[in-house]
């Protein structure tokens, strides 16, 4: 079967990724290594990730702020973990000014080196605790419940698009709380948040837990995460969760005189997704004719293509198609109205219809003469594109019904979306109780191995380097210890000592 992109999953897994984000026009290079254009589809689902999230964010109390791009460098070398987690991926600003160096080119003015080095946002916890070091000063302050959009600097040697890249968007939750029972349980809430959402919205299911003491997010006590499973069978890290206890603040003097008249550090947390949920969203949905967006998150639900010729009757045509986009308009789906586009472009129908299923639009529908003729309308779900027999799955039926019904349509697309991702994540976890099997079941030219689930002790220090450095030479990692979990019953894999839990095991981007 001849399929929308140069390149399959089977043939080339990476290549289809990379093909599936110049296809679906979602981002190109921008000149700088590491950094992306993002364009107007990609966008548009980012910007819709970001307002169903943020409404989430804001029922849980949080408040939306903004925090500066540069920070002093001073401010991460109050905090040791902190610093040496960031080191290598810091961005620094040294000059405030370019001259002419005479050779027609431009370098940085000697006599504008700042007097102190300003970093360009790689995170934030040292920048906000700074200001919670103002804002809190008594127990009546707290908690403090924050929340940014912005975007962050980390310098990758190896980047992918939306996946790893120098520059990228998210969101960063920032909380102090007047106990660490009340940090815990904001670390944990904002980790269903983040499950909840990506379940829920990009039909992404995940596996929640805590992350090993080796993954810990730089200076945190506890790090909890959303694992994904992308169909190449690797793990990606979808968002985080941190409880920080009081190593930030103690670093950046968070304290409040508490009921009694004492003085107390303040606990913290810090969370975050970023634009890599759309690296996650093309791995777990994209075919090989592209993309295919959950309607939830697609910039539009239903794009509807008329089947224009230059012909007189094209007016008609048109206008028939006008008075379904504005039914589709009043109809709603998942509490929202339905979001639906005329395409009107002078390109050719069949461009038009393949360049919206390489986009990954819910619904497609084609409008013809007889179509119109008819009442009716052709439509092409995008989670089911192909009949049985191979050839394009494309339904006629009539407008009106099809309008009537085009809600509970897109919420049968985003649950199948999401059976198909759950069933293939459920399929390819799988337990293991010697390290034969792992090295088996990982062996170079297996495809797809998925993820393996095996019971440890929870090493630390040396042992636990020892284990990291054993997974290494499979190219392994510890992804995270799910919640939930059955009660360990047996020995630890690595180490031979009695089992305290469960983890889970696999190759990462």
């Amino acid at each position: 079967m001849k399929h929308a992109l140069p390149v399959t999953r089977e043939a080339d897994f990476s290549a289809w990724y990379q093909s599936v984000i110049n296809e679906a026009d979602l981002a190109e290079e921008s000149g700088v290594r590491g950094c992306m254009v993002i364009r107007p589809w990609g966008y548009g689902i980012w910007e819709r990730i970001q307002r169903l999230l943020d409404d989430r964010i804001k029922a849980t109390g949080h408040e939306n702020c903004y925090f500066p791009l540069f920070i002093p460098l001073s401010y991460f070398e109050q905090e040791a973990d902190h610093v040496e987690g960031f080191a290598k991926e810091m961005a620094v600003v040294t000059h405030h000014r370019l001259v002419a160096d005479g050779k027609g080119g431009l370098i940085p003015d000697p006599a504008a080196k700042l007097e102190e080095p300003l970093v360009v946002r790689p995170t934030s916890e040292t920048v906000i605790g700074h200001a919670f070091a103002r804002w809190v000063q008594s127990w009546r302050d707290l908690p403090v419940l924050i929340n940014q959009w912005a975007n962050v600097v980390r310098w990758e040697m190896r980047t992918r698009m939306f996946l790893r890249t120098a520059e990228f968007l998210w969101q960063e939750g920032h909380t102090a709380h007047a106990t660490a029972d009340e940090a815990r349980e904001e670390t944990l809430k904002m980790l269903e948040v983040y499950r909840s959402f990506a379940e829920d919205c990009i039909a992404l299911p995940v596996v929640a837990g805590e992350k090993p003491e080796n993954e810990r997010f730089p200076g945190a006590v506890g790090t909890w995460s959303i694992e994904a499973m992308m169909q190449d069978g690797k793990a990606l890290q979808a968002g985080t969760s941190h409880f920080l206890g009081t190593n930030f603040a103690k670093a950046q003097n968070i304290r409040f005189q508490n009921a009694s008249g004492e003085l107390e550090l303040a606990q913290t947390t810090s969370w975050g997704v970023s634009t890599r949920m759309i690296g996650g969203l093309i791995m777990v949905h994209g075919d090989d004719d592209g993309l295919r967006v959950p309607p939830r998150v697609a910039p539009w639900q239903v794009v509807i293509v008329p089947m224009l010729r230059d012909a007189p009757e094209d007016a008609a045509l048109v206008d028939y198609c006008k008075t379904l986009q504005q039914a589709l308009a009043a109809q709603t789906a998942f509490g929202e109205p339905v979001r639906a586009l005329l395409d009107l472009k002078a390109v050719k129908s069949t461009n038009k219809r393949w360049g919206w299923v390489k986009k990954g639009a819910p619904v497609v529908i084609e409008v013809g003469g007889r179509d119109m003729a008819a009442g009716n309308v052709s439509v092409i779900r995008r989670d089911r594109l192909y009949r049985a027999d191979g050839k394009l799955d494309s339904a006629g039926t009539g407008k009106d019904a099809f309008a009537s019904g085009v809600g509970a349509l897109l919420e049968d697309i985003q649950q199948a979306l999401f059976a198909e991702a759950k069933a293939r994540l459920d399929a390819n976890i799988a337990p293991a109780t010697q390290w034969a099997e792992v090295e088996k079941h990982f062996a170079e030219g297996v495809k797809n191995p998925g993820w393996l689930e095996v019971q440890w002790s929870r090493p630390t220090g040396p042992a636990l380097e020892r284990v990291v450095e054993r997974l290494k030479s499979l190219k392994l990692t510890l992804r995270n210890a799910p919640m939930g979990q059955a009660a360990a019953d047996g020995a630890c894999i690595f180490t031979g000592d009695a089992a305290v839990e469960r983890v889970l095991v696999g190759r990462s981007y």
